[in-house]
């Protein structure tokens, strides 16, 4: 069985308004753009049983109902289980109730881009949030995930307290928390915003973990919480390192040992020139994978599961026993996972593991 990705290119709100997404906002090349999304998953997808489909961007949202109709219409070209997670994306403001009626019988997840429900960070972020739309969805779909964005320049603690508190009483079955990051071509990154420092964001970080589990929701990854059986499946396929197809401009995949990922070049892609680059991973790297994507569950990696996949013991490696006399990473009967304690600084305990290998302990 195999997970699925498929992209819909739209910039969100905080994107420096390019020509690409101009050109994207036009119903034609939406149209020619659907075509060629067809003619990649025809000639790249060899009928694997699909067990998680997402589809992101981008906001497919944004797509009229026409154009939802053909997407599903291609859709339809997977071989999904009857228990498939189906995901997609969506802003609060596109979630009228025909789509809302169109969804529900599409899909069983629905993730909501909220990030914030405070006027003047929603304003920043170009954005706006419909409450009606996102009660109406979490009445209509049982699987919902809200979106939450913190560290936004000036922001305190009370005005992350009430986001939160306003998020939890909408009581979706799943929330992702994420600190703003500045990317490149966004017009928050052109216009030079500051965001909160580290300290500041790992008070907050540790303050939405604390609040979160005290009204239920289960801490199962660094930035992901969800009621008991709700966790992203999709996601998690990424998380154990398994294989995967992206389809769409700009997605990612990873297949039989092959990371790739598609053209940005909308020319290119509507020409059928789909992937851009691909490297193919050799079994060092697919180790350190295993530990840089696995320890970002909250749980871990399971010992014996990793000893058996590699022939290895991994706990006779130098590294890793190091990390664990230094209680930087802890060991339980079963699981290696990071100690709490250095959940928010995550990445300089990962970096531990860029160069980890088989041979060399």
């Amino acid at each position: 069985m195999i997970s699925v990705y498929i992209h819909i290119p739209f910039c969100t709100s905080i994107c420096s308004y390019c020509d690409f997404c101009k050109l994207l906002k036009n119903n034609n090349w939406i149209d020619k753009y659907l075509d060629s999304l067809e003619k990649e998953i025809k000639s790249t997808y060899k009928n694997e049983t699909v067990k998680t489909l997402y589809i992101g961007g981008g906001t497919p949202s944004s797509l009229n109902l026409n154009q939802l109709n053909k997407l599903f219409e291609i859709i339809k070209l997977f071989n999904i289980t009857k228990d498939c997670e189906i995901s997609f994306e969506a802003n609060s403001e596109d979630l009228t109730q025909e789509k809302i009626d169109f969804l529900k019988n599409k899909i069983n997840r629905l993730s909501i881009g909220v990030q914030t429900f405070n006027e003047k960070y929603l304003k920043i972020l170009n954005r706006k949030v419909n409450i009606r739309h996102i009660k109406n969805a979490i009445k209509e779909i049982e699987n919902v995930n809200l979106d939450l964005m913190y560290g936004f320049n000036g922001q305190t603690k009370k005005q992350l307290k009430e986001d939160l508190k306003q998020m939890i009483n909408l009581n979706p079955k799943h929330i992702s928390t994420y600190s703003l990051i500045l990317e490149e071509n966004t017009k928050l990154y052109i216009d030079d915003y500051k965001t909160q420092n580290e300290d500041q964001e790992a008070n907050m970080y540790e303050y939405i973990t604390k609040t979160l589990k005290e009204n239920n929701y289960i801490h199962y990854e660094l930035s992901n919480f969800s009621k008991n059986k709700y966790q992203s499946k999709h996601n998690l396929t990424y998380w154990n390192n398994e294989n995967y197809y992206g389809f769409g401009l700009g997605a990612s995949g990873y297949l039989n040992n092959k990371r790739y990922e598609n053209t940005r070049s909308l020319t290119e892609y509507l020409k059928g020139n789909y992937i851009n680059i691909s490297n193919e991973l050799d079994l060092d790297e697919t180790f350190q994978n295993e530990f840089i994507l696995g320890l970002r569950k909250i749980e871990g990696l399971k010992i014996n599961d990793v000893n058996k996949k590699y022939n290895i013991n991994i706990l006779e490696i130098d590294k890793i026993k190091n990390l664990i006399n230094k209680k930087i990473i802890i060991k339980t009967k079963n699981n290696i996972m990071i100690n709490p304690k250095y959940l928010y600084t995550s990445n300089e305990v990962l970096i531990n593991f860029i160069d980890l290998s088989l041979h060399k302990h």
